[in-house]
């Protein structure tokens, strides 16, 4: 199935920051940021695989004095920040048996506390934008108990419940924070665990068959959520989690008839 396009420019004039910019669901949002009229700027730990079009600024969201330096950059070159998009995360495997202390520290750091930062140091921005706002990459994860995946939809739990707050902490300010929580998304790292699994075949049959759709959700489709909440059209949307799951988290759908 080919991902649909968009030929509106509702984010014409819009200064955008994407983290996690060059690969997967990252990529995917510079894409169609820029096919909307968007200046972006990628902050990843590589430039390598940025799209075309856009800025590169090399940061690890664990490290704040790189992030603020990035993010000062990035409004430099482009005139200020209109939007940022804290996209940049890392997935965890297990139970909370299976994963030792530092490797829940290694997560949190990235998923919540990276997302901290960068919105952190693009604040004095924001606020002097008139159409500032903030998109978190949360997921599916942080509404629905998933197997083996006890550090993962708690740092992304934490990603949800840290929207809703800055949203009513910002909210005076103009400045509107929201979130999309993605299915199983087709990207590299969904790759590696299918590469991984005993039978990868079955393994993604079993990932496509517990969205109702009965397919995994693309990279672009995610994209095309962030755009609409990034842009002016959602002007009246703050302190929203838009699913992008192709109904895994609210429909209960019944098994396919026997043929």
């Amino acid at each position: 199935m080919t991902a649909p396009t968009s030929t509106t420019r509702e984010l014409d004039g819009v200064r955008a920051v994407v983290t996690g910019g060059a690969s997967g669901i990252g990529a995917a949002i510079v894409t169609a940021m820029l096919a909307r009229g968007a200046a972006v700027t990628s902050l990843d730990r590589t430039p390598d695989g940025v799209p075309d079009g856009a800025r590169a600024e090399v940061a690890d969201v664990t490290d704040d004095a790189a992030v603020r330096a990035a993010v000062e950059s990035a409004a430099a070159a482009m005139g200020g920040i209109d939007v940022v998009v804290n996209n940049a995360g890392i997935g965890a495997q297990g139970t909370v048996a299976d994963n030792d202390d530092a490797e829940w520290l290694r997560v949190l750091d990235v998923n919540v506390l990276g997302t901290v930062r960068v919105t952190r140091a693009a604040l004095p921005h924001l606020r002097a934008s008139d159409r500032a706002a903030v998109v978190n990459t949360c997921s599916i994860a942080a509404w629905t108990g998933l197997p083996s995946r006890a550090l993962y939809s708690a740092s992304k739990g934490a990603v949800q419940a840290l929207t809703l707050a800055m949203a009513a902490d910002h909210v005076r300010e103009g400045i509107r924070v929201n979130c999309v929580n993605p299915g199983t998304v087709d990207t590299p790292w969904v790759g590696r665990l299918l590469d991984a699994a005993d039978d990868p075949v079955a393994e993604r049959a079993a990932l496509e068959a517990r969205q109702p759709t009965g397919r995994l959700v693309s990279p672009e489709a995610v994209a095309h959520a962030v755009c609409y909440l990034a842009s002016p059209l959602a002007e009246a949307t703050t302190g929203a989690a838009l699913a992008v799951d192709g109904g895994m988290h609210t429909l209960r759908v019944r098994p396919p008839a026997a043929s």
